[in-house]
């Protein structure tokens, strides 16, 4: 029985751990995002049996993938313990949902686009990119709070200063934050300026410390704060590799040492048997 599972294991194996294998996934999740794509044009509504037969058989594909990388596990509690797979499986077993005109369709279809996410967890660059991202979002939270406050402050002043002179931009604090985003994404700003400076020359200054503080100084910390949790991320990968290369490198010391003690216990077991054998003939001598 376990020369079977060992067996039927290691043909599970196989496929997983394949280049070419992997190429294909990345393959149809790519064509499956342009099957998705082709959906939106009116022109392919004559093919959408064609498109309905694709869209199953990559479905049906993704299942047997997922399958087989589950069966690739000595424990299948160990599958799900890392988080890749388990977001592989959330999106696998969303794309069952039933496409049909039933009042799931839509929600069908909607699950059927984050299957392109299936890039990040099998590329393991992006893998890096997300992690960095994911890890990030706290400290630029911070970053994120201090701006809005910012915002907010120029904001109320703008409001007070500006809205005798356009309601519709700063009439109150939400179009005030409104427009300033305007700003803050050089969105015309300048049309926005232009019109203050005729009732105040000097408005100027308001929207030129504003531009310093939002788009210079905390977007390039944002930045900093994601270029440095990916440095991080890469040189942690980098100690990760580098322990598995020492601890395979530390295996086959490991074994070479276990040969040798076999090697030599024979040796000595063959001197042994010499030194038997040559007694033996010299007691026969002398007979």
């Amino acid at each position: 029985m376990n020369a079977t599972f060992a067996t039927w294991h290691h043909h599970f194996e196989q496929p997983r751990a394949n280049k070419l294998v992997e190429t294909a996934v990345i393959a149809i999740i790519l064509f499956s995002a342009l099957l998705i794509g082709a959906k939106t044009y009116e022109e392919t509504t004559r093919l959408e049996q064609w498109l309905l037969v694709l869209n199953t058989s990559i479905t049906v594909f993704f299942l047997v993938e997922i399958l087989i990388r589950m069966a690739a596990e000595k424990r299948l509690r160990n599958f799900f313990r890392q988080g890749w797979n388990v977001f592989d499986f959330v999106i696998v077993m969303a794309s069952l949902v039933p496409l049909d005109k039933s009042d799931m369709v839509l929600l069908a279809r909607l699950l059927r686009i984050f299957r392109v996410l299936r890039l990040v967890s099998l590329i393991p660059e992006l893998r890096v990119l997300m992690a960095a991202l994911v890890k990030s979002i706290p400290r630029m939270g911070y970053v994120a709070l201090l701006m809005f406050i910012i915002f907010y402050i120029y904001a109320a002043v703008g409001s007070f200063l500006f809205a005798d002179i356009d309601d519709f931009l700063w009439g109150n604090i939400s179009a005030a934050l409104l427009t300033l985003f305007r700003v803050a994404t050089f969105e015309d700003w300048t049309d926005v300026m232009y019109a203050t400076q005729e009732a105040y020359a000097w408005s100027w200054l308001y929207y030129l410390t504003f531009i310093f503080l939002t788009a210079f100084i905390f977007l390039n910390m944002m930045i900093g704060i994601v270029l440095d949790v990916m440095q991080r991320e890469s040189v942690e990968i980098e100690i990760e590799n580098g322990e598995g290369e020492a601890a395979e490198l530390h295996g086959l010391r490991a074994d070479v040492h276990e040969l040798r003690d076999q090697l030599t216990r024979m040796e000595r077991l063959l001197q042994a048997q010499g030194a038997g054998l040559s007694q033996l003939d010299q007691a026969r001598g002398r007979r």
